[in-house]
């Protein structure tokens, strides 16, 4: 009679298990998370890692974070690239795929590739330099959902405007994700990076 009794409460706790894992929502991402994934327009640009331009093959077989910045820059871009070297470490125990950063420059005017690669290199590996000249540049970047603007010819000292946001890219080359910058008086507009990795643990896994 108690080995039966014991039987049937291990049956209840499971069934009260499997109700409870229908019924319970499942987690979601707070980003934007497009559905379905859709490719980037087709490009070309030019890219640290590589001497020949890239396509969008480049970005297949990994996690790829973009955002748009420029070596000038004075306050998202070093805190953003940052940031995200920090979280590097987390976002990769969820994935046995690379995560790597592509970094857009929106500044080709100033923004070697020469200047790139020190500048991104000073990060890690996993990050990479991306430039193109303007007529190349803001196709791509307006297709990836981001925006950019700078000044007229004749400044010296001059501030590139653009977005904070960081796009998502899936390994099969396709935007998954858009985690919008917290936009805050007085503070410098970035992403929060404990919901980029909450995030990306649910995307990813």
């Amino acid at each position: 009679m108690q080995k039966l009794m014991i039987v049937l409460a291990a049956v209840i706790a499971a069934a009260i298990g499997v109700a409870s894992y229908q019924l319970w929502p499942k987690a979601e991402p707070e980003a934007l998370v497009y559905q379905p994934p859709r490719a980037p327009a087709p490009f070309q640009l030019q890219s640290t890692e590589s001497p020949d331009a890239i396509n969008n093959q480049a970005l297949k077989g990994q996690w790829t974070l973009l955002f748009t910045g420029y070596t000038f820059c004075p306050d998202i871009c070093p805190t953003t690239m940052s940031d995200l070297k920090n979280a590097l470490p987390n976002l990769q125990q969820h994935t046995d795929t690379p995560v790597k950063v592509w970094m857009i420059s929106v500044d080709p005017k100033r923004d070697s590739m020469e200047r790139l690669k020190e500048y991104t290199g000073y990060f890690g590996d996993a990050f990479v330099g991306i430039r193109a000249e303007h007529p190349q540049l803001f196709p791509f970047v307006r297709d990836l959902g981001l925006m950019y603007s700078v000044p007229e010819e004749g400044e010296k000292n001059y501030l590139v405007n653009h977005s904070a946001a960081i796009i998502l890219v899936n390994p099969d080359g396709n935007r998954i994700a858009i985690f919008n910058a917290d936009h805050q008086a007085g503070e410098i507009p970035v992403v929060d990076m404990e919901q980029l990795k909450r995030d990306f643990a649910i995307i990813a896994g």
